[in-house]
C-alpha cells in the first residue's frame, strides 16, 4: 500500500487511494465527499429489514458475512433493502471487501442515489483495521506549535523555547548525528488516541530547517531521505531556557514534569541554555533516558537505593 500522506483530508477519493480499492462509480464525484467519522457501520440487521437504530452517517461495510446472507435472499428483497440503505442522504460511501462485486440492481440503486461504491480487496478485518487506523489520524483533533520534531533513537522529542535560543540548530546537529528532522519552526500535533500524539510537518516546511544568518536549508537534499521523516509519535519535550542564576532548574529528576497537550499529558525537560553546553547531546540523553523511564528503569531511584545502602553499612 502506498505510504500514507498525513496532511490528506478524509474524503472518499482519498480513502479509495489509500485503501487501493476499485472505484465502481467513477461518474460519481468522490474527491470532495467528506467522511465525517472514523467509525464504520457494517449493515447487517439492516439487510434484514431492520432499521431502527441505524447509523446512516457512517461508511457503510459489507463484509464476508453480510455477503454470504444477501447470496440467500431473492432480487426483490435485495433491492427493496438497498433501496432503503441507499436512502440515507450522509452515507459518505458503500464498501465491498474481499473484491466482491454486488448485483446490477444495487448498482443500479447506488447510482440513482449518487452513492459511491467500492471494493476493497482485503479481507472484511484487515479492510476495517487499517480503514480505521488511517481515518482515526486523518480526522484526529489538532494543534500547532512552535518548535522542532526530531526522531531520536525512536523517540519523538520535542524541542521547544523562545525565538532564537537555538532550537533549530540543535535539531541540525542531531540531524549530523545520525537523527531524523521531522518539523522545524511550526509542528502540526495530532491526537490520535489518548495516549498517542503526532507530530508532523506543515507541507510547504517540511525538510527544510531555517538557519539564523544562513538562512533556508534543505535537509533532505544536503543529508539525504534518510535524515528526514514524514511523521513521528511525540514521547517527550525539551524545552530550552535561558540560564538565570536564581532559578532552580531540576538536578536529579526525581519528579516528572508534564505538559498537557490536547488532552494528553507528555513528559517536560526543562534545560537551562549556556555558552559551551552540547545540546545535541543533552537531547541524546534525555531521549535513551525517557525510553529507560517507559521500560521501568529509573537511574535517580538506583542512585538513592545506593546512596541508602552505603548509609546503612
Amino acid at each position: 500500500m502506498p505510504t500514507t500522506n498525513l496532511n490528506q483530508e478524509a474524503t472518499v477519493a482519498n480513502l479509495c487511494e489509500r485503501m487501493n480499492m476499485d472505484n465502481l462509480t467513477p461518474e460519481i464525484e468522490i474527491s470532495t465527499r467528506k467522511i465525517p467519522t472514523y467509525s464504520l457501520n457494517r449493515p447487517s440487521l439492516q439487510l434484514t429489514g431492520f432499521f431502527k437504530g441505524f447509523a446512516g452517517g457512517r461508511i457503510q461495510l459489507i463484509g464476508y458475512a453480510e455477503q454470504v446472507y444477501l447470496d440467500t435472499l431473492e432480487k426483490p428483497v435485495i433491492i427493496e433493502r438497498f433501496e432503503k440503505i441507499a436512502s440515507y442522504d450522509e452515507i459518505p460511501c458503500i464498501i465491498f471487501t474481499r473484491g466482491y462485486h454486488p448485483c446490477d440492481g444495487i448498482m443500479e440503486i447506488c447510482r440513482a442515489h449518487q452513492l459511491p461504491v467500492l471494493v476493497s480487496p482485503l479481507s472484511t478485518s484487515e479492510t476495517i483495521s487499517e480503514m480505521t487506523r488511517w481515518l482515526r489520524v486523518v480526522l484526529a483533533p489538532r494543534t500547532t506549535i512552535h518548535g522542532v520534531l526530531v526522531d531520536v533513537y525512536g523517540e519523538g522529542v520535542l524541542i521547544t523555547g523562545d525565538s532564537g535560543i537555538g532550537k533549530s540548530e540543535a535539531a541540525l546537529e542531531l540531524v549530523k548525528r545520525g537523527h531524523r528532522l521531522v518539523s522545524d519552526d511550526v509542528v502540526e500535533i495530532r491526537k490520535v488516541s489518548d495516549e498517542t500524539l503526532v507530530g508532523l510537518a506543515p507541507e510547504m516546511t517540511r525538510d527544510f530547517i531555517e538557519l539564523r544568518g544562513i538562512g533556508i536549508i534543505n535537509v533532505r537534499a544536503m543529508f539525504g531521505f534518510e535524515a528526514v521523516k514524514q511523521s513521528q509519535n511525540i514521547d517527550m519535550i525539551v524545552n530550552l531556557e535561558e540560564y538565570k542564576k536564581e532559578k532552580k532548574f531540576d538536578r536529579l529528576g526525581l519528579e516528572d514534569n508534564y505538559k498537557e497537550i490536547l488532552g494528553n499529558k507528555i513528559r517536560i525537560h526543562n534545560i537551562p541554555i549556556r555558552p559551551g553546553r552540547n545540546i545535541a547531546i543533552i537531547v541524546e540523553s534525555a531521549a535513551v533516558n525517557n525510553r529507560a523511564k517507559k521500560m521501568g528503569y529509573s537511574a535517580p531511584e538506583e542512585f538513592f537505593k545506593r546512596v541508602n545502602a552505603e548509609m546503612k553499612m
